[in-house]
């Protein structure tokens, strides 16, 4: 046992030493909210909060018609060769592409295991049979913090899914970080399916579309490629949704599947580029997501520590003035006792039983009840007896019914409180201001 789990460990320090700053980061982040015994998550869920899990990678969703270079720019930047290529239809369902420790595929519900936050696709009919996730060893580029989405060739006319292609695409834009559209300049690059997508995902988050011209060394001489830009361009400003100023398509071509030379400007390092700008902005807003969750946290542990404070106080109001018509409606009742005793025992009795002082005293005190009760006609003295009664009752049934107590914390559940906000504001706001630093210092 001792052997596997120096092994274990041993592993640990291995992943530990491979991982990049930004992986680190982000892992760390991660780590800090689903820790089973001090997770942010747990935490804030005990306070009714609901919080969720920052992803530990960018999602990166690949958009275009068929035979758009899609699958080909994946095995470019990966470095292996993963996705299947050609002219033909080659991907027809979502393929979820990662890294991971040793290359494996999975199919269908197995990738909603290792995706939890895409369990929405399984309300689309059909879509969960065309789902799969190639998990590959790559650490090429920036791939350990990337899931490429590569999503079916989208074609026009007859052409028939299995599911709702353009719903699953909607649902995935959602979720994607960085969305490329590749343009082909010799296929369909006017695909009126993929530019109404492309128009409906650009609607709701113009922030994270970019567009390329793909294969742009297959579109001929300069010209046939300018010609080719502009009709892609004049049709993409027909739609109201992706007509804007600064519109910007680099030519983008695989570099390892040029037959030829070409006088054509690869710009598909702009395209990493802006993988790794989404990287590091994605980091930036899980610190910055990670501090303000601690502040919700800390907010709603001092909201029931105040409410308990004001809990204490309206107790203790209440049991003053639960004390005070008890005391009142017993009181009544006993001074009537007493006076009647006094008044039909002998004094003699009362002298020697009480001694002078004490009956002088006992005098002083009754007599006030003693002559309310003479000043009250013989025929009514059963009459008021009833209505002191009763009126001693109403003020104990007052007492019992006005007195209403708010619940309170016990003594463990404010330490246990208490010991969550110093966790929450010490260490995970220190974990969160080092990492920032640590980024900081990178740049």
């Amino acid at each position: 046992m001792s052997g596997k789990v120096k092994q274990r460990l041993g592993a640990n320090k291995i992943e530990s030493a491979t991982l990049s700053v930004n992986e680190k980061i982000l892992k760390e982040c991660h780590n800090l909210y689903i820790d089973a015994d001090n997770g942010l998550v747990g935490i804030a869920s005990s306070l009714g909060l609901s919080l969720l899990a920052p992803r530990k990678k960018i999602n990166v969703l690949l958009l275009g018609n068929h035979s758009a270079g899609k699958s080909s720019f994946i095995n470019w930047y990966i470095e292996e060769h993963v996705q299947r290529t050609g002219v033909a239809i080659e991907t027809q369902g979502f393929t979820f592409i990662t890294s991971g420790r040793k290359r494996e595929s999975l199919m269908g519900n197995a990738t909603l295991h290792l995706y939890p936050y895409f369990q929405g696709l399984t309300e689309i009919e059909g879509v969960i049979d065309y789902v799969a996730t190639e998990i590959c060893t790559s650490k090429q580029k920036k791939f350990s913090l990337i899931t490429f989405v590569d999503t079916p060739g989208l074609v026009d006319g007859d052409m028939s899914y299995p599911f709702d292609v353009n719903n699953a695409i909607l649902w995935l834009g959602d979720l994607a970080d960085l969305i490329f559209v590749f343009f082909d300049p010799i296929g369909q690059a006017l695909c009126k399916r993929t530019l109404n997508i492309v128009e409906e995902i650009n609607h709701k988050h113009p922030d994270r579309m970019k567009f390329y011209l793909s294969k742009a060394d297959e579109a001929g001489h300069e010209s046939d490629r300018q010609r080719v830009l502009m009709q892609i361009v004049q049709e993409l400003c027909k739609r109201p949704g992706l007509n804007k100023c600064g519109f910007d398509m680099p030519t983008i071509f695989v570099p390892t599947l040029q037959q030829k030379s070409s006088r054509c400007a690869n710009q598909i390092e702009e395209a990493c580029k802006e993988i790794e700008k989404t990287i590091q902005h994605t980091i930036q807003n899980t610190l910055n997501s990670l501090e303000k969750d601690c502040e919700q946290i800390s907010d709603i542990i001092d909201s029931k520590l105040q409410q308990d404070a004001e809990a204490y106080s309206h107790n203790l109001r209440a049991k003053c003035r639960y004390g005070f018509f008890l005391l009142l409606g017993f009181l009544l009742p006993l001074l009537l006792a007493m006076a009647f005793l006094a008044g039909s025992l002998p004094k003699d009795l009362l002298l020697s039983t009480l001694g002078r002082d004490l009956t002088h005293a006992l005098d002083a005190y009754l007599s006030p009840v003693q002559q309310l009760a003479k000043a009250i006609p013989d025929d009514y003295h059963l009459e008021a007896l009833g209505g002191l009664l009763l009126f001693s009752l109403l003020l104990m049934l007052l007492a019992r019914f006005t007195t209403c107590l708010k619940s309170r914390l016990s003594k463990r559940e404010k330490r246990a409180l208490l010991s969550k906000k110093e966790y929450v504001q010490g260490h995970v706001k220190d974990v969160k201001v080092n990492r920032e630093a640590l980024r900081l210092a990178m740049h």
